[in-house]
């Protein structure tokens, strides 16, 4: 038999961190995030990091061990959260995976290979430029449209970290993402994945990420950029991150602060709705409702398992 495994998904700000933790409280389990930037040492703010208090004394994995110089793949991803999930369970204890990438979560549970690759700094850098430009994002975004079409149907105009990824990809292999994925999916799955996700009311949900970059914002978001843009020499993917791109902007003059602020907001809820657009094309995935107390949803789960 199949060792279950836990997956909680859904947007950002939708509760996963809370109810994942009074889950594992529950059936003696521990936590595997899968959320991309929770990766990266010394982002912590602007990345919503479980605090020590948060976790209640619940072991995270995958959670700051990274250093934002570096490039970590999807592929590092699915090894990693392999080698965490094999350590939870010698423990005779429950891997719960928690997260809202949905390119993270659906390598594990599909058995997708994605490979490793090497990319062209200096290419990046070049379209990394030209995204800056007038029109350039949406020339890029074409680009990028010609190349892979089926990929491009999920990546929104703006989303110029995607965007450029899609061309990376192929500048570095020859082949599309699609194609890739393709090619490497699916290995069996050695485990038995029971996913859920969280819904929340459009109105309610993008209330709470307003609130929290405010949060975030009072914490010393801004504090924190300074930190790693004095820290480290080099941050290419990191400092795209959502929410860190846009104090740089700031910090660089093309916004006020007041801008910076709104502009995270709409990416944060655009954001959002990209990863509920994502989600819900998964029909594995049992829905939990919000409005529910924690309680209640925790029976659902348990109810599943």
């Amino acid at each position: 038999m199949k060792p279950k495994i836990v997956v909680i998904v859904g947007p950002t700000a939708s509760g996963k961190t809370a109810l994942s933790i009074e889950l594992a409280k529950k059936i003696n389990g521990e936590i595997i995030s899968s959320d991309s930037m929770q990766i990266y040492k010394d982002m912590d703010i602007g990345t919503a990091k479980v605090t020590k208090e948060e976790s209640q004394g619940i072991k995270h994995y995958l959670i700051d061990f990274v250093s934002p110089e570096k490039r970590y793949t999807v592929s590092d991803f699915k090894k990693d959260s392999i080698l965490a999930i094999e350590e939870i369970l010698s423990k005779g204890k429950t891997p719960i995976v928690v997260g809202g990438t949905g390119l993270y979560v659906d390598s594990l549970i599909y058995g997708i290979e994605y490979q490793d690759m090497v990319f062209d700094e200096n290419y990046r850098e070049e379209l990394m430029k030209k995204a800056e430009t007038s029109n350039g994002l949406e020339e890029i975004w074409n680009e990028a449209n010609n190349i892979d079409p089926v990929a491009m149907q999920k990546i929104s105009k703006n989303d110029k970290k995607r965007i450029i990824r899609i061309l990376e990809i192929y500048n570095s292999t020859g082949k599309t993402k699609t194609e890739l994925e393709i090619l490497s999916r699916p290995k069996e799955v050695q485990y038995d994945f029971k996913i859920f996700g969280i819904t929340m009311e459009r109105s309610k949900l993008y209330d709470r990420i307003n609130q929290r970059v405010d949060l975030m914002i009072e914490k010393g978001l801004e504090d924190e950029v300074k930190n790693l843009i004095s820290k480290y020499k080099k941050i290419p993917t990191a400092m795209q991150g959502l929410g860190y791109k846009e104090v740089v902007e700031y910090f660089n003059g093309f916004l006020t602060r007041e801008q910076m602020i709104e502009k995270i907001k709409q990416e944060s809820r655009r954001y959002a709705k990209r990863q509920i657009t994502w989600f819900k094309r998964n029909d594995k995935i049992i829905w939990l409702d919000s409005q529910n107390n924690i309680n209640n949803n925790i029976d659902i789960i348990l109810k599943e398992l």
